[in-house]
């Protein structure tokens, strides 16, 4: 079923993602689909949503107005009528290589393929204890009792194939709300045939129950059982940062997470500059142990719209209080700062901003219109906040900053504890739609909060699978005891070790060191990344 030259050697990468609206997962789909040659499995939950293909009869299958019962409506290129998705309906999205029907270079057997996905959802149901799931001549999906005079179909199906990639998937009714399904559409156009779902089949599973069956099967069915799973957090988190943390680390840091502090003339310099326009940096709010030798090379990251942030992140020193409003004359004084430093590589950072209606997207933008006025050969990066995945984002794209940077800031399982007004998805989603608008994309995490191995490993193939072309990669250091505390201080080979599995999967540069930040050798990065693009090109 896949490429005989990925099958053997490939693992199904296997992420259970949590709840995900449908446009976010679409953007990492896309991303995977065209980018990517990794095999992945994506699982999730999807809020209340319809969707429906090029070819769908809305007039006839679309019985309600959609906002009225909460729900999206969303256009999407498969085959297909409209169909929902919400709670309670586990949504697998298969991204796989597959073989040619014919020989090399010719199409995928898309039949072969789709027969593939129905049975790895007839058995599953049967594991499940459902014995009389099965294919229903005519139509699409599983059924329950197919041969009968009442089938009902329990399962969704509809994928797209092109050039060997797969992406959508299937639907499977957990314990989904079926009025959705039963008064507000015809799903998937078929009105004479009922829907169903395990729990009114009177199975009482859980998500993560039906989720560890699909899990194991795919593999077994895709990747002869090779599998690399991880998931987000099935549960809250506990509030108490100190709770079950069994922490053995001595207080007293390593010798390698000791920078040396030098308040030189250049450091005395930049730091003038910046109070003298009254800007603030990053550098100073967040504690960044690299101050002084970047600020000796005259360069310093610029945080904008204010110095108050709208999340409490388990990790971060930035004040939490609300903020205040944006300062309208603050992106010229940001400009007039980099014009004097002379900055061939400006920096712009931000605190999120959920209290404004674009997350601070047009004042950002407004900064780079002001930067390329007065100084048109800098580069500019903005490492920004998810804006909660909006449509806002493409305010910020439309001003095409030279590298776009959305930190993940650490791996799947932990992201509910470390940030949790943020997600792991949603921020792959933004990294996915900033590669697809065309631009250098950039994000990077932490190390000491307890993730493994696997999981760094995991979290670096998902980030080259949606297009990432920088990493950074730095131990985390805990502001104070109101945070996070450090799980373990990772010793500096594991710091290359990572930045050589990710260059090897297919990132262009990977920052990593035990006092890597976001921006530490921002212009290095952005100017190896360009020569190698350069390079592919000729």
């Amino acid at each position: 079923m896949l490429r005989e030259d990925t099958q053997v050697a490939t693992k199904l990468n296997v992420r259970w993602l949590g709840k995900v609206p449908y446009r976010e997962a679409l953007a990492i789909q896309n991303a995977m689909f065209s980018q990517s040659s990794s095999q992945h499995l994506l699982l999730l939950e999807h809020p209340h949503v319809f969707t429906y293909g090029p070819s769908a009869d809305l007039d006839t299958n679309l019985k309600c107005d959609p906002k009225q019962v909460g729900a999206e409506l969303v256009k999407v290129n498969r085959g297909g009528d409209i169909t929902y998705h919400g709670p309670g309906q586990l949504i697998a999205y298969p991204i796989l290589s597959l073989e040619a029907k014919h020989g090399v270079g010719g199409p995928a057997d898309m039949q072969a393929y789709v027969c593939s996905v129905e049975q790895l959802v007839i058995d599953t149901l049967c594991e499940l204890g459902v014995t009389n799931a099965g294919r229903f001549d005519g139509y699409p999906g599983v059924w329950i009792d197919p041969k009968s005079n009442t089938p009902k179909k329990i399962c969704a199906i509809g994928v797209r194939v092109s050039r060997g990639r797969t992406m959508h998937g299937f639907a499977l009714n957990v314990s989904t709300d079926l009025s959705y399904m039963r008064d507000h559409i015809v799903p998937c156009g078929i009105s004479e045939y009922p829907v169903t779902s395990l729990d009114e089949l009177g199975v009482k599973v859980s998500l993560q129950q039906v989720v560890d069956v699909v899990a194991k099967l795919a593999a077994k069915l895709w990747t002869n059982g090779v599998i690399d799973r991880h998931d987000v957090s099935w549960t809250a988190v506990n509030k108490n940062l100190n709770a079950g943390s069994n922490i053995q680390i001595t207080e007293r840091k390593p010798e390698w997470l000791r920078p040396h502090v030098s308040h030189g003339a250049e450091v005395l310099a930049t730091k003038k500059t910046l109070r003298d326009l009254n800007l603030v940096t990053v550098c100073e709010e967040a504690g960044c142990p690299n101050l002084s030798e970047c600020w000796a090379d005259g360069t310093a990251t610029m945080m904008v719209l204010g110095e108050r942030c709208t999340r409490a992140c388990g990790f971060c020193l930035i004040d939490t209080r609300k903020p205040l409003a944006p300062d309208s004359n603050e992106p010229l004084r940001v400009a007039q700062a980099v014009l004097k430093m002379q900055l061939e590589h400006a920096v712009l950072t931000m605190v999120a901003r959920d209290d404004l209606a674009d997350g601070g997207m047009a004042h950002v933008a407004q900064c780079i219109r002001e930067i390329r006025k007065v100084s048109p050969d800098t580069r500019v990066e903005t490492l920004i906040s998810d804006v909660k995945g909006t449509d806002a984002l493409q305010v910020l794209f439309n001003e095409r900053p030279d590298v776009l940077n959305h930190n993940i800031e650490t791996v799947a399982r932990l992201q509910r504890l470390v940030r949790p007004s943020a997600g792991y998805a949603r921020s792959l989603s933004v990294l996915a739609r900033a590669h697809a608008a065309g631009l250098v994309t950039k994000s990077g995490f932490m190390l000491g909060l307890g993730e493994s191995k696997d999981e760094v490993e995991a979290t670096l193939i998902d980030l080259a699978s949606v297009g990432v072309q920088i990493v950074t990669i730095g131990q985390y250091l805990r502001p104070s005891v109101e945070h996070l505390p450090v799980v373990r201080w990772a010793d500096p080979t594991e710091f290359a070790d990572y930045a050589q599995f990710g260059e090897k999967i297919g990132i262009k540069h990977v920052e990593a060191s035990p006092l890597t930040r976001s921006s530490y050798h921002a212009k290095r990065a952005a100017e190896q990344t360009a020569s190698v693009q350069l390079v592919s090109i000729r």
